[in-house]
């Protein structure tokens, strides 16, 4: 079994000045969104053993606030910067963990979500999927090159306002 945590960055600064939208930074909200995130990841026991982040100030900043245990194998991707969801399959179908967090952007990982499940989870959220929402998908596959559209299932989706 394979394990999938799909995250969209927490909430960006638009008015931090950034010169790009590339180099936008999490305002306060979002940063205390992504800690809660993180707390909520280690006391479920979902600690990814591989991290695939887009390589934007937005999920940089949203990764480094989940504080996550020192070591885990870490690939920062201008590919995931506003990806597809068929960007998103091709790169996770490349993963090599038991449990790997991808941290990236919508629409592209809202849509990702949607494909890789079999069925949606009974949430009202789950379809616009805001900022910092968080999907723990579940694939009955033995290697992630087997990950394809309708093959998970949905364990938890969660919002920082539920936390």
């Amino acid at each position: 079994m394979k394990q999938l945590i799909l995250m969209r960055h927490a909430k960006s600064d638009w008015s931090a000045g950034a010169g790009s939208d590339h180099a936008r930074p999490l305002n306060p909200r979002g940063r205390r969104a992504a800690t809660a995130l993180g707390d909520w990841l280690r006391k479920q026991d979902l600690v990814p053993d591989e991290v695939l982040c887009s390589d934007a100030m937005r999920t940089r900043e949203t990764l480094l606030r989940l504080d996550l245990p020192e070591g885990i194998p870490t690939t920062f991707s201008r590919a995931l910067y506003l990806a597809t969801h068929d960007d998103l399959l091709k790169i996770m179908r490349g993963a090599t963990g038991n449990r790997v967090l991808m941290l990236g952007h919508n629409p592209g990982i809202g849509w990702c979500a949607e494909a890789v499940l079999q069925a949606p989870p009974d949430h009202p959220q789950f379809s616009r999927y805001p900022t910092c929402a968080t999907l723990v998908a579940e694939f009955e596959i033995d290697d992630w090159a087997q990950a394809g559209w309708g093959k998970a299932k949905a364990r938890h989706f969660i919002v920082p306002r539920e936390l």
